[in-house]
């Protein structure tokens, strides 16, 4: 599948709920990260893919009331989550507009700086919304993007139902076209589009105790499990039967859940 449309895990109400959680959880590395870029105040930034728009506030507190942030999203529903997320913190200097990552449509070199998080791991030929990101900065501007990959997922002791849960997620996320290690390849991507000055920096987390990022692999699976039981990627029962055992497996708060590693890149249009 090459439809640019196909963003991996919907914009359901539960996809919402489980970036809700995400966000509170890379709340404090993507601050450290907008802080490493040295945004000056009143700076024209963009965030692409920005969801219900909880990268927004942290650009707008950086650009300052001079400057001025657009966030674009391409689902209708997130776009509207992510304006009233706006409107509720009074930040004058953010607009939300929709587009597609893919074709902003927006004037090329037009920006001081362009950020993306957890969009590549989501959408097919994400080589495109590179260079189409790239474009949009000014020469000497600013680029960052915070991309997972699949490497440490995992589970300690093991689990065979989790094992199978991830490879039926895997294969039906491939037969989409969607790259889940695409955040170790984000610096030969961005070097590609002719970026330079490259910074990447890499954090995973674990877990031994109950949170919500414990249980990234039944939020992901159950937010596609029709598609992946139509498609044939796994039976209804199994699937059933396998997320049951994984709820029983991570209630035991002696089995450790490390996270996705999560690939943190920065770097400058060249002059």
């Amino acid at each position: 599948m090459t439809d640019s449309g196909c963003y991996l895990l919907g914009c359901s109400e539960a996809e919402q709920a489980r970036l809700d959680s995400q966000s509170a959880v890379l709340a404090p590395v993507t601050q450290a990260q907008l802080d490493r870029l040295g945004i000056k105040p009143g700076e024209r930034v963009i965030d692409l893919g920005c969801g219900p728009g909880y990268v927004l506030s942290l650009l707008a507190e950086r650009v300052g009331p001079g400057g001025s942030v657009i966030g674009l999203e391409r689902d209708a529903r997130f776009a509207s989550l992510a304006r009233r997320y706006v409107a509720e913190r009074a930040l004058s200097q953010v607009e939300v507009i929709e587009g597609d990552a893919f074709d902003t449509g927006q004037p090329r070199a037009s920006f001081d700086g362009a950020h993306m998080r957890l969009v590549l791991v989501n959408v097919p030929d994400p080589q495109r919304i590179v260079r189409e990101m790239a474009s949009l900065v000014r020469p000497g501007g600013w680029v960052a993007s915070f991309e997972a990959d699949l490497l440490s997922l995992n589970c300690d002791p093991p689990s065979a139902e989790w094992i199978r849960l991830l490879d039926a997620y895997k294969a039906y996320s491939d037969a989409q076209g969607i790259d889940l290690c695409i955040g170790r390849r984000t610096h030969s991507l961005f070097r590609a589009a002719g970026v330079t000055d490259i910074h990447v920096e890499a954090v995973a987390y674990v877990s031994s105790a109950r949170n919500p990022g414990r249980l990234i692999l039944l939020d992901f699976v159950n937010n596609v499990r029709e598609k992946m039981i139509e498609q044939g990627f796994i039976g209804r029962a199994e699937l059933e039967s396998d997320v049951a055992a994984v709820e029983r497996h991570l209630s035991d708060p002696d089995v450790l859940v490390t996270s996705h590693l999560f690939y943190q890149l920065s770097g400058r249009v060249p002059r």
